[in-house]
C-alpha cells in the first residue's frame, strides 16, 4: 500500500467534491463566469480539471474509463459522477504498490517526446487539481460567493484525519 499518498489523493478528491457541492447551488450564469488570470469559466475549469485527472489516472492504471473524458460539455452532475469514479479508481490504484519510476512517453505541445516517470504523473494530478480549484475560488470570490475552505488542514479536520485533543 502507498500509505503516504492516501491523504494526498484523499485531500484532492475531498476538495474537488466540496467545490462541486458548492457549485451545484450556483446559477447557470454564475457557472459561466470567469476572471482574468484563470483557466476559464467555473464550469469549463471543473470539466477540464476532471478530464485531465482522468487522463492521468487512465495512463497510470491502464484502465479504460467507462465515459469519454474528452466530451466537451458534460453537465455539472456528470462532472461530479466522473469525479467520484476517479476517486474510487485512485483508491484502487493506491491500494497496491506501484513502480514510481515506470516511464511513459509523453508528447508535449511542441512535438517533443519526453520520458516521464509515474511519480511525476501523480504529482501532476495533485498539483493540477490544486491550481484549478484555486482559480475557481478566485472566480467565486469575484462574484461575491464565499469559497469553501479547501486546505489540507480543512480536509484533515473534516475527515477526522486530524483530531482535536482533549484539554
Amino acid at each position: 500500500m502507498n500509505d503516504g499518498l492516501l491523504d494526498a489523493f484523499g485531500h484532492n478528491a475531498w476538495a474537488t467534491r466540496e467545490l462541486l457541492l458548492l457549485c451545484q447551488g450556483l446559477t447557470e450564469a454564475q457557472l459561466q463566469t470567469s476572471a482574468p488570470g484563470t483557466y476559464g469559466s467555473i464550469i469549463a475549469t471543473l470539466r477540464h480539471t476532471v478530464s485531465s485527472e482522468a487522463g492521468y489516472c487512465e495512463r497510470l492504471t491502464g484502465e479504460d474509463l467507462p465515459w469519454d473524458r474528452r466530451s466537451e460539455s458534460p453537465s455539472l452532475a456528470e462532472v461530479a459522477q466522473r469525479h467520484d469514479d476517479l476517486a474510487a479508481r485512485w483508491g484502487r490504484f493506491l491500494a497496491d504498490p506501484f513502480d514510481a519510476e515506470r516511464t511513459f512517453v509523453v508528447e508535449c505541445h511542441d512535438g517533443t517526446d519526453y520520458d516521464v516517470p509515474a511519480g511525476v504523473y501523480l504529482a501532476q494530478a495533485l498539483h493540477h487539481g490544486n491550481e484549478h480549484r484555486a482559480q475557481i475560488c478566485t472566480v467565486l470570490s469575484s462574484i461575491g460567493v464565499t469559497a469553501p475552505a479547501l486546505g489540507l488542514w480543512d480536509y484533515a479536520e473534516a475527515t477526522e484525519r486530524a483530531k482535536r485533543r482533549a484539554p
